[in-house]
């Protein structure tokens, strides 16, 4: 009984530690790879977007004054200032969606400070004091309670690794965004095409902002956790106690997974 949580334990403790983190900081390497392949293989398809978006926009600028009977000069000066922030998106894109990813850290890092309490399930002390009622039951109910143990020992088991998924699963999303963010960056200045690259940034931002909510969900199930362990122990149920602290981890990756959801509808990001 007294190992069962310790899975749980560790993988929410991992959310806690790392959902803070920028994508350059959790994993270098894979920081590196998503790095060279947006500006090897990613910004040359950038400049041709650019290109077009821009020929687009020469079209479009010359021909909306009645057909160029009403032509003016200064048309000229916003094309070319357009195309000077397009490029200066391409060539900074990481280094705007890094930008994006710093500010979450910070919301992150000062929100952990608010959130008190621990994550840790810890039943060692309860154990002890069920011990006296298993010395008075016969083999069945003992056998019935082993069983028992090892399904719910297997359930957390089961939950640890899901939580360990959804973790890694955040972290791959954000490096597959950042992978191709040079193509939407590259339709900011263009009105129609435009809509390619805001949907773009919103979604960065929910992806960013998906770790706060994350955060705020283990710092919810450390509260609970605390209150459980103070009054769910404390009777004679040991058994109702145990799935007790199932159903609150229950409720944990049930949130989680819908952190990703909640955080994308607050962005207002497809």
């Amino acid at each position: 009984m007294t190992g069962m949580y310790d899975g749980i334990n560790t993988s929410v403790g991992t959310v806690a530690t790392q959902v803070g983190q920028s994508p350059s900081d959790w994993n270098s390497t894979i920081f590196t790879l998503v790095k060279g392949i947006a500006d090897t293989v990613i910004v040359p398809i950038a400049g041709l977007i650019i290109a077009y978006v821009l020929c687009y926009e020469l079209i479009s600028m010359l021909i909306e004054k009645n057909n160029m009977h009403e032509f003016d000069t200064w048309i000229f000066f916003k094309f070319v200032l357009k195309a000077f922030i397009a490029i200066f998106l391409v060539s900074h894109t990481l280094d705007i969606s890094m930008a994006v990813f710093e500010v979450a850290k910070q919301v992150i890092t000062t929100t952990a400070g608010v959130i008190t309490g621990t994550e840790t399930v810890d039943i060692s002390a309860a154990v002890a004091n069920y011990e006296v009622q298993l010395q008075t039951m016969d083999i069945g109910a003992l056998i019935g309670i082993a069983i028992q143990i090892k399904v719910l020992s297997f359930i957390m088991g089961i939950m640890s690794v899901v939580v360990t998924v959804l973790l890694y699963g955040r972290m791959l999303e954000i490096y597959l965004y950042l992978s191709v963010a040079p193509i939407p960056f590259a339709t900011f200045t263009n009105r129609e095409w435009g809509t390619m690259g805001n949907n773009f940034l919103r979604a960065l931002l929910a992806l960013a902002f998906q770790g706060f909510f994350m955060l705020v969900c283990v710092g919810a199930y450390s509260a609970l956790v605390v209150n459980y362990m103070s009054s769910g122990f404390s009777g004679t149920d040991f058994n109702g106690s145990l799935l007790g602290i199932l159903a609150i981890t229950a409720v944990l990756i049930v949130m989680l997974f819908k952190s990703g959801s909640i955080s994308k509808s607050i962005f207002n990001a497809h």
